[in-house]
């Protein structure tokens, strides 16, 4: 299967601080299919690696795109991007 992208701007105020990303990593980990991070046209990251995703230094705003391959990767893809566009900082 080829690998499938999303390209999306990070969405909380504060942008990928710990809390949103330990939501993302965890949800990347659960989902059981190889997914990448990465920022503008950088080295893609595991996106399953809270250290990872806290070393791109992602701020509100920022551009960032998903990789994912395997049987679920579009529904993944598709939940992963919207935990990293909602506002976590707001609720």
């Amino acid at each position: 299967m080829p690998h499938l992208t999303r390209t999306v701007r990070i969405g909380s105020t504060h942008g990928l601080h710990a809390r949103p990303a330990k939501l993302f990593a965890q949800a990347a980990r659960d989902s059981g299919i190889p997914v990448t991070l990465a920022k503008d046209a950088g080295t893609p990251v595991n996106a399953a690696s809270i250290l990872g995703i806290i070393a791109l230094g992602l701020e509100q705003g920022d551009y960032v795109t998903l990789t994912a391959d395997g049987d679920t990767a579009e529904a993944m893809l598709e939940r992963l991007a919207e935990l990293l566009t909602t506002d976590h900082d707001a609720e």
